[in-house]
């Protein structure tokens, strides 16, 4: 009986990987030699997908395949075996080939090379390393012992058959090129357009199945904002009907989104469709209910009007509201009450110990500080805005203050720096803006907002919540200035003691 043919008529299902003995042993090695694990994993191409249920990466050598497979010594001690071409992966057939061409030319479309080499492995839960030598010897041809891990393999065993792979001549490119390359949802784009790989913390969130409402907590630098990205790539990859709307603070900080996800999707040669993932404003979204409801529309003040509770109304399958703390409890309820049939991901910077998603990793490269002035504000502001253009670019600087002070301080800095400082305006669309600049924005328009040194001023007439957010923008210092120690001040320093 020829096994593989015997078993193509019928179309099969997927095998997952189990959480089985047999791959304890196997994350037991991977761990020990630092090998990076990737498990029920799909590629994106194209239109097209493929599915692998065991992913590893030896830095040094290259990518391993594994399948796995239910077969026991009486599935197969009358069988012959024979290789096939084209088939998914399932607990039919092997895919090795399939799998080694939808793997290439995804890397040589992306890098006009093959990409590293590939190891193909079988994982028999239910056969043991005696039992082979009884196959006919077929499957010694296709399946070589030493590419075969039995239920009775030790660690020992386990890891000389996977460190046999030979070295690759050429150096190896790091995890972020070759995996990035691959699994386009976890592909980090950073603000230089560097490309990362997602943590583990994100990429399990990422990966996550959302049902009701969740959130995902972690400080400034944690990667939430191209998460949520990533999620919303993932969830319509998986599901094309699946209707996503993502909420920013501010215009800006929708186009800056926006952006991102056309560079992912640009580079990694995927195809969304766009207007399935919906990036808007709070206010964007209340004003579409008012619109349903025959309302007049807000046009700056974010207020629920009492009616939007009472009323249902079906934004999207699944709504992702980032930087959630710097919206009101009232909108917040609003949102619970738009998806009480649907998914809901709230996003904040709280130290909140019982969101489902906490990230704790902070990607800065180098601790921020955060240094206290008390002085007349604006003099002060000019005067470390001096000093600072001795040894930086105007774009390094971001202040914050109210909207007096930064008229106040527009017409001052024009004595201090070549280049106009720019008053940030949130409501307009990116391509109106003049982000290379030292820019002045208010407390309300920072979401989304970073820069080397932040300026803030006024901090007694920002919420808690604003004043947070923006100590913790900066990825080198941050100056607060002032001229009468009140309650933030007091409240600040204790939490950055």
């Amino acid at each position: 009986m020829n096994l593989f043919s015997s078993l193509f008529k019928k179309k099969t299902t997927t095998l997952t990987l189990p959480d089985s003995l047999l791959i304890k042993k196997l994350k037991v090695v991977c761990k020990k030699k630092y090998f990076s694990i990737y498990e029920n994993i799909t590629i994106y191409h194209h239109t097209k997908n493929y599915f692998i249920p065991l992913l590893i990466l030896n830095p040094s050598k290259g990518i391993y395949l594994f399948e796995y497979k239910e077969w026991s010594y009486d599935d197969l001690k009358n069988a012959t075996i024979s290789k096939a071409t084209n088939q998914d992966s399932n607990n039919k057939n092997l895919a090795f080939e399939k799998t080694h061409q939808f793997i290439k030319q995804k890397f040589n479309e992306l890098t006009h090379s093959d990409g590293v080499p590939i190891y193909n492995y079988l994982l028999m839960e239910n056969l043991n390393s005696d039992e082979y030598e009884y196959l006919d010897d077929s499957f010694r041809e296709l399946l070589p012992f030493n590419k075969i891990m039995f239920n009775n393999s030790s660690e020992d065993e386990i890891f000389k058959k996977i460190d046999n792979a030979p070295s690759p001549i050429s150096p190896m490119p790091n995890e972020a090129d070759i995996i990035g390359n691959l699994l386009v949802q976890y592909l980090v784009f950073s603000k230089d357009n560097s490309r990362n790989l997602a943590s583990k913390e994100q990429i399990d969130f990422i990966e996550s199945k959302i049902e009701g409402t969740q959130v995902l907590s972690g400080p400034s630098y944690s990667g939430k904002t191209s998460s949520i990205l990533l999620k919303a790539i993932l969830e319509n990859l998986r599901c094309k009907d699946l209707k996503i709307t993502i909420l920013e603070p501010t215009v800006l900080a929708c186009d800056l989104l926006k952006q991102k996800l056309l560079n992912i999707i640009e580079y990694a040669i995927i195809e969304i469709d766009i207007d399935s993932i919906e990036i808007i404003t709070p206010i964007a979204l209340v004003n579409k209910h008012l619109t349903k409801l025959k309302k007049p529309k807000l046009e700056v003040i974010l207020y629920i009007d009492e009616k939007l509770m009472r009323n249902n109304y079906k934004v999207a399958d699944l709504i992702i509201c980032d930087d959630s703390n710097l919206l009101s409890f009232e909108f917040i309820q609003y949102l619970q009450h738009l998806q009480k049939a649907s998914s809901l991901i709230l996003v904040n910077e709280y130290h909140d110990e019982d969101a489902k998603f906490i990230f704790n990793k902070n990607f800065q490269e180098k601790s921020r500080k955060i240094i206290f002035k008390q002085a007349n504000q604006q003099a002060k502001a000019l005067q470390i805005v001096s000093k600072l253009l001795q040894d930086n670019k105007p774009e390094d600087i971001l202040i914050v203050s109210n909207n007096v002070t930064k008229n106040n301080l527009s017409d001052d800095l024009e004595f201090f720096i070549k280049d106009k400082a720019i008053l940030l305006d949130a409501s307009v669309n990116l391509q109106n803006q003049e982000l290379e600049n030292l820019l002045i924005c208010s407390y309300a328009q920072i979401s989304s907002m970073n820069s080397k040194y932040i300026i803030l001023l006024d901090v007694e007439e920002a919420s808690l919540n604003q004043l947070e957010y923006a100590s913790h923008l900066a990825y080198d210092t941050t100056f607060v200035l002032y001229d009468i120690e009140g309650e933030n001040i007091k409240i600040l320093k204790e939490k950055n003691v």
